[in-house]
């Protein structure tokens, strides 16, 4: 195969000296100014009178907040599938499907050309990032692999169809790159996870690979399933890709899997870099080493808007744009895109590091909370915690959610219970009791209404763990239907019924 990188070079050093040279602020402006005037003539656009509007401020003032059950009901469902020049002008080729994590429900995000362009240069410009970082890179000599669903999708009606956002991503994907990507059509088709898995490792060990990306959790099945076939290379991906530079993730947290995958790239040189893109487009990614915060990405057909957290459902919350945001704030972030999405509640909640550039961190969902007591415990809270607990016993965890138990008697405290499925089996009760009380000093450290809920026993009883054998969280997945691709893992489960089911069968696990 012919090595690109030079020439792949020659663009990065074009594409990042204009990145560069971008004012945040008014990069984010003109993306705006933009969006009104392409969408002028839609529906939508002329309901809220897009042409006559100036500045962000006026946009503000005419487009109200809207969530995705807002606009499926007034503006997507009596049109759908044929929404032609609804929200977006012309018609919407694909939608993707989003997992629903939080709510349980199907959604279905409208998905323009224009928005599959936005999503392919904001993963250039990762890519050249890297490069710019890397100066001896031959990442364009060998193939790239994506782990994530079907690349298959359902038709809707002439020329339109629904899928996962992967597989649209490599139907779509650009000539130059097909020939460049693993794996090969039949074995991307799959839509069985477990048949795709079981066809795709011993294919990626004959493959050259480069580059390779996924959610963290699916990944580590992947590589288990590799190291199975190759038992010599005792699970290092530096034995199993000698010449892999790059490991893309996101999707979920990755503070719980970093010592994991520490293990697993020992003696690579490939490094890892994480990305933030959703349904909705591709907001940021890792533009450095290290974890600083992700580079949000101003000029691909996006512009935001952030609420902070404890005002959104009021009736007249703030909305932040770049030019007002101020580090250290939890946001809920609000998008409004090139595929016809209005200030639309993501349902993601993110926080600065850093303003010029911006860049930021995701530190939840704005339905995700753990406060059945009043703690007010967050995603990222959670995760960090479950991250220190795991390396004070010297274990790796593959995957966990939690939820509360309430009492069942008069006297006794509610707390939280932690199903954990760690790598290479379950600790002994001495480490099980040193994991649980790490977590709790962490949480303890972290929160100020869980350190008064926790003082002295009075409001909330310590937490409680309740180990998942290995390969557990994903016989759970498959029973429910969302094994593998873009599926995820709820860490937080809210509901009732949900949580009953998880530990239910963590239970039946257990017992084989």
């Amino acid at each position: 195969m012919l090595d690109a990188t030079p020439l792949f070079r020659l663009y990065a050093k074009w594409r990042l000296a204009r990145i560069d040279r971008l004012d945040p602020i008014a990069a984010q402006e003109r993306t705006l100014s933009h969006l009104l005037r392409l969408a002028a003539n839609t529906a939508f656009g002329q309901a809220h009178d897009f042409a006559h509007l100036r500045t962000v401020g006026e946009y503000q003032r005419a487009v109200p907040l809207r969530r995705y059950d807002d606009f499926w009901r007034d503006w997507w469902q009596p049109r759908f599938p044929q929404l032609t020049d609804c929200t977006w002008p012309g018609t919407i080729p694909y939608f993707a499907l989003s997992s629903g994590t939080s709510t349980g429900i199907t959604k279905y995000i409208p998905l323009s050309r224009a928005m599959m362009r936005s999503n392919q240069r904001a993963g250039i410009d990762l890519l050249a990032h890297f490069m710019r970082d890397q100066p001896d890179s031959g990442l364009f000599a060998g193939r790239s692999f994506m782990l994530g669903g079907s690349t298959d999708v359902v038709p809707l009606a002439p020329g339109i169809f629904s899928g996962d956002l992967s597989g649209i991503a490599v139907k779509e994907m650009p000539r130059w790159a097909r020939s460049r990507s693993f794996p090969p059509a039949d074995l991307a088709l799959i839509a069985d996870w477990e048949e795709k898995v079981a066809k795709l490792a011993p294919a990626a060990l004959k493959a050259d690979l480069r580059l390779i990306g996924g959610t963290p959790s699916w990944l580590l099945i992947f590589f288990d399933r590799l190291a199975a076939l190759r038992p010599d290379s005792q699970g290092q991906l530096g034995a199993l890709f000698p010449d892999l530079e790059l490991l893309i993730h996101g999707g979920v947290n990755f503070a719980p899997y970093r010592q994991r995958f520490a293990e697993l790239l020992a003696g690579s040189q490939a490094e890892t870099r994480e990305v933030y893109p959703a349904s909705e487009g591709f907001i940021a990614f890792a533009d450095r080493p290290g974890e600083t915060g992700l580079r949000l990405t101003l000029d691909t057909g996006l512009f935001y808007e952030f609420v902070p957290l404890a005002e959104l459902d009021s009736p007249n919350p703030t909305r932040h744009w770049l030019a007002t945001v101020e580090t250290g704030i939890d946001y809920a972030i609000v998008v409004t895109t090139c595929a016809g999405l209005w200030s639309y509640v993501v349902g993601d909640t993110v926080r600065f590091v850093e303003t010029r550039p911006p860049r930021l961190i995701v530190t939840g969902r704005t339905s995700y909370m753990l406060s059945a007591f009043g703690e007010h415990v967050i995603d990222l809270e959670v995760e960090q915690a479950v991250a220190v607990a795991a390396s004070a016993i010297g274990a790796a965890v593959t995957d966990f959610s939690v939820g509360a138990l309430f009492p069942a008697k008069a006297g006794e405290l509610g707390g939280h219970l932690y199903v954990v499925e760690f790598a290479g089996g379950v600790p002994d009760d001495v480490a099980q009791a040193r994991f649980t009380a790490a977590l709790d000093a962490s949480l303890q450290a972290a929160n100020d209404d869980y350190r008064a809920h926790r003082s002295g026993g009075f409001g909330l009883r310590a937490p409680t763990l309740l180990p998942m054998l290995p390969g557990g969280f994903a016989a759970w997945m498959k029973q429910r239907g969302k094994l593998g691709g873009q599926n995820k893992v709820p860490r937080i489960v809210a509901g009732a019924a949900l949580f009953a089911d998880l530990r239910a069968f963590a239970a039946r696990f257990q017992q084989g």
